[in-house]
């Protein structure tokens, strides 16, 4: 009967193939990838980390899911037909048996102990359940498998099962690759941890469906960001954006970990792209007896972006040793087709096609696909400009208005390259020069004076510079005082800066101070003398020789100054050694589509414009999930300001005023004449 069925799946899939309606040959794939099919008839491929990168994304709103590019090609160059066909549910089935005991053993180097399980008759199962351990426990196991209780395979050789409340961990299930067998064995580790009690029962899972795969997982590339005194913030770039990944699993140094971990990614809020927290976990591990237990996954809605934000929080200890980052994805479907017995191509890359809709699709209630021969792929590969052509971008609001370029004070180049979403990092001489946050005068302006539309982008990592500071051989007027007084004069990299927050740091390891940072200000109309403004204050202190002081961090408001003033009362012990500086302001990039090799300027440093108002935020779907090439303004050039309109010359106007006092005396003179003479007669 089965042979039968299938033979009716693959006539239907041989006439719809023959049927099917052809992708046009003008289509430009930008993949191309072999694959085996070790024969003909009904085959599956698995989705991979490559095809989800190169590919559209695989789009779950529809039933069935689809990957909207992806073509199959026989030797003929004739289309295949496929569905995308997910796994059986599963139906996993937790048996709970008895345990039999077996002997301890004690050798020169180990200590064992364990029991045995009987499912009375050959059993598929992937799981073991360890029932009824009176908590806390953490051990080192052993599991082996075996039909006949004389040969023994191994299915879990160093596992690690756990069991302590207080630390919140939980991990009491060993997993394997699945299998028929009918005894189960379970050796405990005993030589560096308690001998624990036999549980009376353990459980089982019978799996019903052995297609099920292992979930899809890749390494993911990660760089250290600058981030604020306690957070680890860490940068991470994913093969490709719109891909169905659940979960991140981190790899860290270190024995004791309890430390909160959030991933963002750029979402649109209200009129600009802003960080948007995908997931949150705590992140735990305790080391007992040498033993590890741990649970370091962050489990996050699928991101939409290739760039994600992970930001860690250090609280006191150290900054995070993370080591490596594991991507999770989704339970993916798979790739069915009916192979004519050659070798086929799968093509992908094209943004323009839409899914394909095939006659093969009323087979697919008769699909086994858990039945069904495995094909594989081969090396992927990027055609070549002939077999590809690139495909001409949809119109999009690349320009705008025309401005004058004269009237800004500040102009930037910005180096021209290829085509496509680019991202621009306004660094500290923008956040200074510009009207603010709001960047109501901020213009990107190509080389025909038409603005280029951007939104603008608010980074999770802060904008962090280094800053220079000295100590201050005599200690000012304004801070003269009895106590004893360390003062330090740090200089900031220009003036007009946004509120930002300045971090010192100290390597001394004991000691408590009050630290205030302030500005000394000249003698103005309201005050005689110099006079000195608090602009925050902080006890800063630490007790621990084993570890290094946390760093202090103070809010600075916005200062038309370059320099602030840090005091340190001192008391009765040795100056505190502050080490360094720097300063945290707020990040942000604008991001915008850029014609190829077009000359644009940033512009900024106008009073007289409102914040502008682009049609390109309605395309911002389009800006998000994109590759974005990012793109440093060049130096600044300061342009000279525009002379006031002159109406007429200094000579001229003195000349004038000089006529009209004449005249007007004249008429005055004659005024007193002729009343004088009235007043004779």
């Amino acid at each position: 009967m089965k042979k039968v069925l299938l033979g009716a799946i693959g006539g239907v899939a041989l006439v719809t193939t023959l049927t099917a309606q052809q992708t046009p040959s003008s289509v430009a794939f930008q993949y191309e990838r072999p694959v085996q099919t070790g024969g003909a008839g009904p085959r599956r491929l698995p989705i991979d980390v490559a095809l989800l990168a190169g590919s559209g994304a695989l789009r779950n709103a529809g039933s069935p899911p689809q990957i909207p590019d992806l073509r199959l090609f026989d030797t003929a160059g004739t289309e295949v037909q496929y569905l995308l066909v997910p796994s059986p549910p599963g139906q996993p089935l937790w048996r709970t048996v008895q345990t039999l005991p077996i002997a301890p053993v004690e050798t020169a180097t180990q200590k064992t102990s364990g029991f045995e399980i009987d499912l009375g008759d050959a059993v598929t199962i992937d799981r073991v359940k360890v029932d009824g351990i009176t908590p806390p426990f953490l051990k080192r196991v052993r599991l082996e498998g075996s039909g006949d209780r004389a040969r023994w395979t191994l299915l879990v050789n160093e596992g690690t099962v756990f069991h302590l409340p207080q630390e919140g961990l939980l991990q009491t299930e060993l997993a394997f690759a699945p299998g028929p067998y009918r005894y189960i064995r379970l050796t405990w580790d005993d030589t560096r941890s308690g001998v624990v009690e036999r549980p009376p029962i353990s459980s089982v899972r019978e799996v019903r469906n052995v297609s099920a795969t292992v979930p899809l997982t890749t390494p993911l590339a990660f760089e250290r960001r600058p981030g604020e005194p306690g957070r680890s913030q860490f940068r991470v770039r994913l093969p490709s954006s719109r891909l169905p990944i659940v979960a991140l699993d981190l790899d860290m140094g270190g024995t004791h970990i309890l430390r909160e971990a959030t991933v963002f990614e750029a979402r649109m809020g209200g009129d600009q792209i802003a960080p948007f927290p995908l997931g949150q976990a705590t992140l735990r591990r305790v080391v007992r007896d040498e033993l590890t237990a741990s649970s370091l996954r962050v489990p996050i809605n699928a991101p939409v972006e290739a760039q994600l934000d992970l930001v860690i929080d250090d609280g006191n200890n150290a900054p995070s040793d993370l080591r490596s980052i594991t991507a999770v994805f989704a339970e993916l479907p798979w790739i069915y087709f009916e192979s004519p017995g050659d070798s086929i191509v799968a093509r992908y890359g094209a943004s323009s096609l839409q899914a394909p809709r095939y006659d093969l699709e009323a087979a697919r209630a008769s699909i086994a696909i858990d039945k069904t021969a495995d094909a594989t792929w081969g090396e992927a590969r990027v055609r070549s400009p002939e077999e590809s052509t690139t495909q001409a971008a949809p119109a999009l609001p690349i320009v705008g208005s025309v401005v004058d370029v004269a009237r800004f004070q500040y102009l930037r180049p910005l180096a021209p390259g290829a085509g496509g979403l680019v991202t621009i990092p306004l660094d500290e001489a923008a956040l200074a020069h510009s009207q603010g946050v709001g960047f109501a005068d901020v213009r990107v302006i190509d080389a025909a004076g038409r603005q280029v539309p951007y939104l603008v982008e608010r980074a999770s990592e802060p904008l962090s510079l280094g800053l220079t500071i000295e100590p201050v051989a005599t200690r000012p007027v304004t801070l003269q005082s009895d106590r004893a007084m360390s003062v330090y004069r740090v200089l900031l990299p220009l003036e007009g800066l946004p509120p930002s927050r300045l971090v010192l740091r100290s390597s001394a390891r004991v000691f408590t101070r009050q630290v205030t940072v302030g500005v000394e200000h000249p003698p103005d109309r309201r005050r005689r003398d110099p006079w000195f403004e608090t602009l925050a204050t902080s006890n800063w202190g630490h007790a621990d020789q084993e570890s290094m002081a946390p760093d202090l961090t103070l809010p600075l408001r916005q200062l038309d100054v370059r320099e602030v003033l840090v005091s340190v009362e001192e008391g009765d012990n040795s100056p505190l050694a502050i080490d360094s500086a720097r300063l945290l302001l707020p990040s942000y990039r604008l991001r915008l589509f850029r014609e190829r090799n077009a000359e644009l300027r940033l512009a900024y440093g106008r009073t007289d414009l409102s914040r502008p108002e682009y049609d390109l935020a309605l395309l911002t779907p389009q800006l998000l999930g994109v590759a974005a090439t990012e793109v440093v303004p060049g130096a600044e050039t300061q342009t000279a300001p525009s002379a006031p309109t002159v109406l007429m010359s200094p000579a001229l106007f003195w000349g004038v005023l000089g006529v009209a006092v004449l005249v007007l005396l004249t008429l005055v003179v004659r005024l007193v004449r002729k009343t004088d003479v009235r007043t004779a007669t």
